[in-house]
């Protein structure tokens, strides 16, 4: 690795030419494209290993499970050992020596890393309504439910938290109406049935608590920036809570991290990988919030690199933001692909020693067309370029040897266990106990009533009639009825009937 650089590969004449990604311009974005088995899983490997090794801490998806192989050294005495040795040397490198990097495994489902969790409050109504696609009266609904819970000190920590408030919300909804507005039935429908496809997704177990730390994703262990690799193969799956969490995690890294206009390296490294996946399956608020933090999240010092198999698989938004490229092979089998091969060479700075073009359909695995930022962040021309050999485990590692790191990272015991606060769902829970009680005491008091009554009725049967007086003496029911109603013209009785009724909002 170059002092101010990481060593992508070799290029020119016998791949003797070292091709390097410069640090100051690793914020600039980049692509990683190319054919299935071309090797773009390594070259994804390389740059996490030559960002960590430089200081720099790394987000990557691991789709596949290939990823994982970042946290052990390589092989010694695998059968890729001497091809690995022989093209380290073909490109120059003479400090090739296995070794592993500082991995943290991450899994949104808590099986295979630690769980990664946002609170309902973290997230906003803002990203939930783009997230569920709310129309603009859902949206509204959804902000007022959000200000009700401010206003009355309801924490909105997870799913049950605004399932429990959206119920409360339509059983209150003339009352909560008269001071934000309209609340439809309709509307809350409309956002309940949203928020079950969320939870049939696993939504329930990314809201809630112990919410993710930003610190613990940017961060070294040893003067080695940290790995955070994000197992996504069942997350994947469910697209709807993938998005969220993309959605959640882009917005807190632009709203938290400062400006830093052009740093000497990349505060951050995020990997996209199968982009095709992220912007063919998403909701349009994701692609879009992508699109924005692409083109703004650069002067937080935050690189975002893109993974797929063709470049069309990228809004052309996005594919004009990322000026670092690696091109590994595409076969033109279909007309679809001699398109996009063609459209693939035309995005190269042309270098006069080969056709860009017959160069993308020959080279071979583990082999490139590339084209990385110099001087002034100009693309430099394109080169065949030999990948250079990863350092640390090519493939997965097994079941026992993730659970040891698991085990071993430094943020073990931080986030495995749920934390479940006095929140929204326990508070209206309490409330809806106590004007249940105050309603069963109140019956109960009449029930009580009516009987005594009943009694001194009964026993008047038996008395002498009184002849000095023909004005009826009042009977215990109606005296305690009066006494109710006037006791209830009272702010104390006022208060006992708000209770009963289940309107218990904010004292009005």
């Amino acid at each position: 690795m170059a002092d101010d650089g990481i060593l992508v590969g070799g290029g020119g004449k016998d791949y003797a030419e070292p091709k390097d990604l410069l640090l100051r311009y690793g914020n600039r974005h980049g692509l990683v494209t190319g054919a299935t088995g071309t090797g773009k899983t390594v070259t994804l490997q390389i740059l996490a290993e030559g960002l960590s090794a430089a200081g720099v801490p790394v987000v990557i998806q691991d789709v596949k499970g290939d990823i994982s192989g970042l946290s052990r050294p390589g092989d010694p005495n695998g059968k890729a050992d001497e091809a690995l040795h022989k093209r380290a040397a073909q490109i120059g490198m003479t400090d090739f020596a296995y070794r592993q990097y500082p991995v943290v495994f991450w899994d949104l489902f808590g099986k295979d890393g630690h769980p990664v969790r946002a609170t309902v409050s973290e997230m906003g109504p803002l990203l939930l309504a783009r997230m569920m696609e709310l129309s603009e009266a859902q949206e509204g609904v959804l902000n007022i439910a959000f200000r009700v819970a401010d206003d009355q000190g309801l924490l909105l920590l997870d799913l049950k938290d605004l399932q429990a408030l959206l119920i409360w919300l339509s059983e209150n909804a003339a009352t909560v109406g008269k001071t934000y507005g309209n609340i439809a039935a309709a509307s809350v429908g409309a956002i309940q049935r949203a928020l079950l496809v969320l939870e049939n997704q696993g939504a329930a177990a990314f809201l809630g608590e112990p919410a993710l730390e930003l610190k613990d994703l940017i961060a070294t262990d040893g003067g080695m920036g940290r790995i955070n690799v994000l197992m996504s193969d069942k997350l994947m799956q469910s697209p709807r809570l993938y998005a969220m969490f993309l959605l959640w995690l882009m917005s807190e890294l632009f709203e938290q991290l400062p400006e830093v206009g052009d740093p000497d390296k990349p505060v951050l490294v995020f990997f996209f990988d199968e982009a095709h996946l992220l912007f063919n399956d998403s909701p349009k608020a994701l692609v879009d919030k992508v699109v924005q933090v692409v083109r703004l999240i650069r002067s937080k010092g935050v690189g975002v690199y893109f993974c797929t198999q063709n470049p069309d698989d990228v809004p052309g938004d996005v594919l004009a933001q990322l000026g670092n490229r690696v091109q590994h092979a595409l076969r033109a089998f279909t007309p679809r692909d001699a398109k996009a091969l063609k459209q693939a060479a035309e995005t190269f700075r042309p270098n006069p020693e080969f056709d860009t073009e017959t160069a993308i359909r020959e080279v071979g695995t583990g082999e490139a067309v590339v084209s990385l930022l110099e001087a002034k962040g100009v693309p430099a021309m394109v080169s065949r370029t030999l990948i250079r050999p990863p350092e640390s485990r090519m493939g997965a590692i097994s079941a026992a040897e993730r659970a040891e790191t698991v085990a071993g990272s430094p943020v073990a015991g931080k986030y495995d266990t749920v934390v479940d606060r006095e929140s929204a769902q326990e508070l209206l829970a309490a409330r809806a106990e106590k004007a249940a009680k105050e309603a069963a005491m109140a019956e109960d008091m009449l029930k009580q009533a009516s009987a005594r009554d009943a009694e001194l009725k009964q026993a008047r049967r038996y008395e002498p009639a009184r002849r000095t007086s023909t004005r009826e003496e009042p009977s215990l029911t109606s005296v305690i009825t009066r006494a109710a109603v006037k006791q209830l013209s009272t702010r104390q009785g006022q208060a006992l009937v708000r209770g009963i009724l289940g309107s218990l909002f904010k004292g009005r």
